[in-house]
């Protein structure tokens, strides 16, 4: 009988020892965190690596695909997620003012330079007058691509450019160019149709598109389109969190991006309260090839 009980003992003890080892994590030690972290379907392959990277500092990442620029930010407003990746610091503040959201940036990521892109035209002097150019629709992209088309010398923008694009903020349009704003991820589509195409790196990317391939690009300069990591207001001291952003601009990360991308994803790590002031940056020039 009494071996019987030192058995049974023995194996609850056992039970009870594997159960707290489960709790650790591959170093073990210390509780695996899990985090969801939104991400834009268009590449995910950084984060994909940092998952790898976060599985020996005992963090749990969880990617959601998204495939627009909105419910990322509504659903980390609903605590779906517990961050996101995918949108550079001018769009943020734009969206999080117009929905009301309680969100904040806790790092920087990358700069991803958009690129004005053409099939039919091998240089910007050969765009003709009367062209039609294809630029995201969304307010800040729309912007930001007027500000290209600008700093390309196709167009000049009015005192007042803010940042966002609208028809209504075109000064002068000396080629009678049709700017024409469509859904970003259609953009690359609209280089069959279109003379030229503004397309963010992440869609030319996925097109099979690289940053030599445009007849003009951003310089990592253009502070306004650093994007960011975002989390709700109150999250940023959340250890699991911090550890993201402490990942992302880590020296693997950053040689994994530079090998990776070979430019058409720069490594843009620079201190949030460097993120918040890029309004003096609207109007600083990108370097044409």
């Amino acid at each position: 009988m009494k071996k019987i009980l030192v058995t049974i003992m023995v194996l609850a003890f056992a039970l009870v020892t594997a159960a707290c080892g489960n709790e650790k994590g591959a170093s073990g030690s210390g509780d695996v965190k899990t985090v969801k972290v939104g991400v834009n379907s268009g590449d995910t392959r950084t984060w994909e690596y940092i998952v790898e990277l976060a599985k020996k500092k005992n963090l749990n990442i969880e990617l959601v695909t998204f495939n627009d620029y909105i419910q990322p930010n509504l659903s980390l407003s609903e605590g779906e997620i517990d961050a996101n990746s995918f949108q550079t610091v001018a769009y943020f503040d734009e969206f999080i003012q117009d929905q009301s959201l309680k969100l904040e940036a806790i790092g920087s990521t990358v700069i991803a330079p958009m690129g004005l892109y053409s099939k039919k035209h091998k240089s910007i002097k050969d765009i003709p007058e009367g062209a039609t150019i294809a630029v995201p629709n969304e307010a800040t992209n729309w912007g930001r691509g007027l500000l290209l088309l600008q700093e390309a010398g196709l167009i000049t923008l009015k005192d007042e450019f803010n940042g966002s694009g609208s028809a209504n903020i075109i000064k002068d349009n000396p080629k009678k160019l049709k700017i024409k704003p469509v859904a970003a991820g259609s953009t690359p589509r609209l280089l069959d149709d279109a003379d030229a195409s503004t397309i963010n790196s992440n869609f030319a990317v996925e097109a099979g598109l690289t940053l030599k391939d445009s007849l003009f690009h951003e310089s990592k300069t253009a502070k306004p389109y650093i994007n960011i990591i975002a989390v709700k207001k109150g999250d940023t001291d959340r250890p699991e969190l911090k550890k993201l952003v402490e990942l992302y601009q880590s020296k693997e990360v950053e040689a994994f991006i530079k090998k990776t991308y070979k430019g058409s994803s720069i490594p843009a790590y620079v201190t949030v309260d460097e993120l918040m002031n890029y309004q003096d940056a609207w109007t600083k020039p990108a370097n044409e090839k």
